[in-house]
């Protein structure tokens, strides 16, 4: 049996540390200064209650920190601070720069970088949760997940990859349901937002699952980003957020040197994304 410490059992860290209870794990989490609601949430998912952190890090093999991204580095700190010498997953929607910054919190320790996608694992549904780091470590949070409703994925050796994944899909999915919103705002104030549902509804649904498209939009973007700029003075007048048409607009002139190209592949266009790539003609 493996024992783990949950640093914040919220809406995913107790349905995923649930399935570590189910799989014969104990988990435990500090109690001090909670309130009911993370109390009943707890128990539900089979935690043990501890007075403090101090005593429960002094029984875990393993840290498990699910919290709210600007807390991550202060928790890691108070971890550090003890003298916590096991495996920290450091499993929060970070940047690959704060990871690096918790890894110098937590010294010598080993550090496995972690990313969760997907649901909270409850009725039915599942959560990844992407691993980055040595393969010894994995292993061990493996093992906890095995045959559960958390599938544990390999991001690679490298520390930071499943941190950077998380930023790529997080970036797009919350920017994108965000930008769904705006579009639906502005629709509405017109009266066209059945006509832009229906429109919706016509287009591809896999859009990030499809690299091959990319081309087609860098060479296209010389006449998209003037149009962008439209939507922006279109949303201003109507009193709602252009921050995200502009810079949609400012992100298609890194390809003005694709104007038409059909020849372009789909890594040349992603590395003019970069800035730094000379545009071949």
């Amino acid at each position: 049996m493996t024992t783990l410490t949950l640093l914040h059992p919220g809406a995913m860290g107790a349905p995923l540390a649930s399935w570590a209870v189910a799989n014969g794990h104990q988990v435990l989490w500090v109690a001090d200064g909670r309130g009911p609601t993370t109390r009943e949430r707890a128990d539900r998912a089979g935690l043990c209650a501890r007075p403090g952190l101090a005593d429960a890090l002094r029984a875990s093999d393993i840290v498990l920190s699910v919290c709210p991204p600007h807390a991550a580095e202060d928790v890691a700190r108070s971890v550090a601070e003890l003298g916590y010498g096991g495996l920290y997953v450091e499993a929060n929607a970070i940047s690959p720069a704060r990871l690096d910054a918790i890894r110098s919190l937590l010294g010598p320790n080993p550090v496995l970088d972690g990313a969760i996608i997907g649901p909270p694992p409850v009725d039915g549904k599942e959560a990844r949760l992407y691993l980055s780091g040595p393969e010894e470590h994995q292993l061990l949070v493996r093992g906890v997940f095995e045959g559960t409703g958390v599938k544990v994925r390999d991001a690679g050796p490298r520390p930071g990859s499943a941190s950077a994944l998380k930023m790529a899909f997080g970036g797009y999915q919350k920017a994108a349901r965000t930008l769904a919103a705006v579009a639906h705002a502005l629709a509405d104030d017109h009266g066209v937002g059945d006509l832009l549902a229906d429109e919706a509804r016509t287009m591809p649904g896999a859009i990030l699952a499809d690299r091959a498209y990319i081309p087609s939009v860098a060479a296209r973007a010389w006449r998209w980003a003037p149009e962008m700029r439209e939507v922006a003075e279109t949303l201003q007048a109507a009193d709602l957020p252009p921050q995200l048409a502009r810079a949609a607009a400012e992100v298609m002139g890194r390809w003005d040197g694709d104007k038409d190209r059909g020849d372009l592949t789909p890594r040349e266009a992603l590395d003019h994304l970069h800035g730094t790539s000379t545009h071949g003609r």
